[in-house]
């Protein structure tokens, strides 16, 4: 976000990113589990006054005032005070050093990393390793950090309470003071060797191998506040400081008395509201349109590809997971060169206590996700930007891979379309916030520092809601949280811009960092003991960039700021927006909140909002109380390139009804349906939904837009039959594993087409349509009538019929037409 990112550049590109804050996506996919995107963008000029939209109300909420960003408290201990001072002293020693040799000598100079050489035999074991100078570097940085324990299983052997296992592996540790790593051995148990060091298990070196490359991505990805060092620095000050508010929350009047002159304020935001303003939101639509490739093709008659980058890591096998997933369905049809894979650094998790990393066994700390913020210095370290900027992209949508939502209808369009034609640096989609989710706010941040005033939307997460002063809970106050709107983590990006701040090799290049120690890190050690400690490592907030992007004012502004700023933001419906499937659902838990489950219905919610406008009858979708127990009213899965936007698919539905309880799944684009009575199961699938693939001149598969696609007409039928057995145990609604009693299934070879005219089909059925043919069921006196025929040779590669797609206005009209 294990989740996965994506980034999807414009004119266009994507960037995914997951929920687990591990992959972000830069993309203009349609998979069924969306990733974080990032789409490149051509840009444009002038932009409309916004502040007239209608936004969610309320959007007058009271102001929050917060202490000056530039103000550093106090260190509240002393040991923390210290440590940060010794730290950063080393750390200027470091930076103005040239050279590895020189590095290592002021290392080799700093006590604790004297007390580490001369203690147990550790020098000997180093310089028996043959590490590089590199490696050595590696290990004496983290030494100098104060983290040698993780190299004697965490606990250390110096002042602290062991127990008698403890006890036991100290006498060990004392025989086998000289390791010898050069000759290898077996198991995981030093040995002596004859002479006289110890022989290590393969185990034990790959770990100290996995150690030396966790210590090489920190030092290298951190390089821009200090490597290893400086990671330290940031998880002690942040430690330091959540200490501090803590102590003013509970005194505001100190928390005043530091702010001096200068101070922030926080307001909710106005945008444009696309579910009120739709004719608005159908015009930036169409500017946003080259990000989905079907619909433009099917507008504009050419064909594009959005390349798709795509922030994943290895924690949880996620990287091999997204990788595989992408090869196994064929990269999606675009060929793997429009593909970026990029693997995000582990990073160590530490003790809220005294910032000490957490240790399961020797050389194993225990690692996280650095959060989805660290994929814009990632994406410039790796060469993704430039990557883009290959590919003819200027700007990009961001989303995560766990929001299986964000391309509903017009919202991810309408947000790139704006932020293109607007040139703006960066844009939010929005929606209202549910009490009480794990999701940060958007806010308009109002600054003064030094006599300028600053304005711009930003994102505030929610673990930093009491530095803010924003509390949970109605009746509170300062409860002001259900007047800001949800941070969806669903962005538009200018990559010049955001490119320039991810090179800066500065702070501002890791955004909004943040150590979140309110939930417990739960690990096992090496004797299978399970742990749950406070602590956390050191996190970046993607949204947080926007930050870098503040207009400045020599005067205060009182309304209509957001009009002329370089970032904006746009809301819409929340189940168009935003359907997280974060966790999985506990068997005895009553809420569907951030579950697969929640996310299902949603999407169901979403189908009768899009069905139910084309005068079809359907049950709607309750609150998910209704549904802890249950099985949903009806599941109903339609295929992307129906649309995307709502406006298309509806003209492709006219009348009848869906039952409760009933299926209908249809996997076609080019598809008609004319007063139908479902009540049972329907399922049509097209093996060429968009066209059919080709070899490109690069030797790659490449899916070529409208060429022989298959197609389904369906007027005046009514389908009768048993469809889903609810009663089954082994149903998963959510991901459409289930059991039927009977269906009416049609399948869609090559560039088949399949029509139903007055007719009543009951019963069990599979209608399978070769490629090349035409299969046509009406009503005779004996029952249904199939005729099946050969699709004409002239009309092989564009079908008997098609929909024509033209643009009146701002809006996209489609015609049928028969050939």
């Amino acid at each position: 976000m294990a989740a996965t990112t994506t980034i999807t550049p414009c004119s266009s590109s994507i960037l995914l990113h997951n929920n687990n804050k591990t992959n972000p996506f830069f993309h203009s996919l349609n998979p069924k589990k969306p990733s974080l995107l990032f789409h490149p963008f051509p840009t444009l000029s002038f932009f409309p006054s916004l502040s007239s939209s209608t936004p969610p109300p309320p959007l007058c909420a009271p102001r929050v005032y917060t202490a000056t960003i530039e103000y550093a408290p106090p260190a509240p201990d002393s040991n923390f005070h210290h440590e940060i001072s010794r730290l950063k002293a080393l750390r200027l020693k470091l930076s103005s050093s040239t050279t590895l040799k020189q590095k290592l000598k002021i290392l080799d100079s700093d006590a604790k990393v004297k007390f580490f050489l001369n203690t147990h035999g550790y020098k000997k074991v180093l310089s028996s390793l043959g590490l590089g100078l590199n490696e050595l570097f590696l290990v004496k940085s983290m030494v100098a950090a104060g983290q040698d324990h993780v190299f004697d299983m965490g606990f250390g052997f110096e002042d602290r309470e062991m127990s008698s296992v403890k006890t036991a592996l100290y006498s060990l540790a004392k025989i086998i003071e000289k390791w010898d790593f050069s000759n290898g051995g077996n198991g995981n148990v030093g040995r002596e060797n004859q002479n006289g060091g110890v022989l290590v298990g393969e185990d034990t070196q790959q770990d100290f191998n996995n150690l030396l490359k966790v210590l090489g991505e920190v030092e290298e990805f951190y390089d821009c506040i200090g490597g290893i060092i400086g990671y330290q620095i940031m998880v002690l000050e942040l430690l330091a400081q959540s200490s501090f508010e803590t102590q003013s929350i509970n005194n505001s009047n100190h928390l005043h008395e530091s702010m001096e002159c200068q101070f922030l304020e926080i307001h909710p935001p106005i945008g444009c509201d696309l579910s009120s303003n739709t004719e608005y939101a159908s015009q930036a639509a169409l500017w946003g349109i080259e990000a989905r490739e079907f619909l433009y093709f099917k507008l504009y008659g050419k064909q594009c590809i959005t390349p798709v980058a795509i922030m994943t890591s290895s924690a949880k096998n996620n990287h091999e997971h997204i990788t595989s997933l992408c090869e196994k369905l064929g990269w999606f049809g675009r060929g793997r060169s429009s593909f970026r894979l990029f693997e995000q650094p582990l990073v160590p998790a530490v003790s809220a206590e005294d910032g000490q990393w957490l240790v399961r066994k020797p050389f194993v700390p225990v690692c996280k996700p650095g959060g989805h913020g660290v994929i814009w210095k990632l994406a410039y370290d790796k060469g993704v930007f430039q990557w883009f900027y290959d590919h003819g992209r200027k700007g990009a949508t961001v989303r995560q891979v766990s929001n299986v939502v964000a391309a509903t209808d017009v919202t991810l369009l309408a947000l790139a379309g704006i932020g293109l034609h607007h040139g703006k640096k960066l844009g939010f989609a929005s929606c209202k916030r549910n009490m009480g989710a794990t999701e940060g706010i958007n806010v308009l941040i109002e600054k003064n520092l030094d006599g300028e005033w600053a304005y711009g939307l930003s994102c505030i997460e929610y673990t930093e809601f009491d530095k803010f002063g924003i509390t949970s809970g109605h009746r509170s106050p300062n409860s002001l949280q259900a007047e800001f709107p949800a941070n969806t983590n669903i962005l538009y990006v200018d990559l010049p811009s955001v490119e320039l701040v991810a090179s800066s090799r500065s702070e501002r290049s890791l955004p909004g960092m943040v150590l979140n120690t309110k939930k417990s890190i739960v690990y096992t050690d090496y004797f299978g003991n399970r742990h749950s400690v406070p602590g956390g490592r050191l996190e970046c907030t993607m949204q947080n960039i926007a930050d870098n992007f503040l207009n400045t004012y020599p005067s205060r502004c009182f309304k209509g700021v957001e009009d002329n700023l370089d970032t904006f933001l746009v809301y819409n419906e929340r189940r168009r927006v935003t359907s997280s499937a974060k966790k999985k659902r506990k068997p005895l838990d009553t809420s569907l909140h951030q579950t697969p489950e929640g996310s299902l219905l949603d999407i169901m919610r979403n189908a009768y909002d899009l069905l139910s406008w084309c005068d079809i009858d359907l049950p709607e979708v309750e609150s998910n109380d209704k549904y802890v127990d249950s099985r949903p009213p009806f599941l109903i899965f339609l295929h992307p390139a129906l649309g995307p936007v709502w406006e298309v698919t509806r003209q492709k539905f006219s009348g009848g009804s869906i039952s409760k309880g009933s299926e209908l799944q249809v996997e076609v684009a080019e598809f008609l349906w004319r007063n139908i009575q479902l009540d049972g199961s329907m399922i049509i699938v097209a093996e060429n939904i968009m066209g059919s693939t080709r070899i490109d001149d690069k030797g790659e598969l490449i899916l070529q837009h409208g060429h022989r696609c298959g197609r389904c007409k369906l007027c005046n039928i009514t389908v009768l039959n048993d469809g889903i057995d609810w009663t089954s145990g082994d149903n998963v609604y959510w991901k459409h594993d289930i059991h039927r009693s009977e269906a009416l299934k049609v399948i869609l070879h090559g560039n088949a087409e399949f029509e139903a005219y007055n007719v009543i089909i009951q019963g069990n059925h599979v209608f399978e349509v070769p490629d090349g043919y035409k299969m046509k069921i009406t009503a005779g006196d004996s029952g249904l009538v199939v005729q099946m025929d050969l699709i004409p040779q002239n009309l092989m590669d564009n079908g008997s019929w098609f929909w024509k797609y033209d643009t009146k206005g701002s809006h996209i009209l489609l015609e049928l037409v028969e050939l």
